[in-house]
């Protein structure tokens, strides 16, 4: 790296740090570029060269985010003994990185409706979506969820995590909200486990 192209990526850095700590404490619509140049002690002018408007910016944040709670969820699943074990601790990994309150705001309250739903959506699903496809192949060929089509299945267990953990996020309680869901998305994993055939 020249000296140029570290002096960039520091000021990016900075920025981007700067950025999740405002973005996570007071939520998008009550964060300005200026306050973000302030804390990242840089002008106004360098925020825009790295990132065309304050939306790119939040996308740039979220991405890191999401970043961060899926290597949570990898971290808790690698070292699980099989595969149901590796997916119900990466679903109990993947609530409990969410319950992180800057995680939670950004990726969970503010994402929807600061990149728009359908953007978010294709962001959640580039992250998450091919994990949860992985993890419930990975199950269907040891036999330990019965074959169905993949494509809609894992629609269906992506869909209902995500939409469990934007009420956690909404709730009072995240804690004890996520708790009810990782109950009851562990028993609808478990009810796709092969039916024994009739003796």
């Amino acid at each position: 790296m020249t000296k140029q192209e570290v002096r960039r990526e520091t000021t990016r850095s900075a920025i981007l740090a700067a950025a999740q700590d405002r973005f996570g404490a007071l939520g998008y619509q009550h964060v300005t570029v200026d306050d973000i140049a302030a804390d990242a002690r840089v002008a106004k002018g360098a925020i825009y060269h790295h990132f065309s408007t304050k939306a790119d910016l939040f996308e740039a944040v979220l991405q890191s985010v999401a970043s961060r709670i899926l290597a949570d969820v990898q971290s808790a699943s690698t070292q699980q003994p099989d595969i149901l074990a590796a997916i119900f601790a990466g679903n109990r990994a993947f609530f409990a990185s969410c319950a992180n309150p800057q995680f939670a705001q950004i990726f969970l309250k503010d994402g929807p409706s600061a990149l728009g739903w359908h953007r978010w959506r294709k962001i959640d699903e580039s992250y998450f979506g091919g994990m949860v496809r992985n993890g419930l192949l990975a199950a269907i060929r040891v036999g330990v969820i019965a074959e169905r089509p993949i494509n809609p299945l894992t629609r269906l267990i992506l869909g209902a995590i995500t939409e469990a953990a934007i009420d956690c996020a909404n709730s009072d309680d995240f804690g004890a909200t996520a708790k009810g869901y990782v109950e009851g998305l562990e028993a609808i994993l478990n009810g796709l486990r092969p039916t024994p055939p009739c003796k």
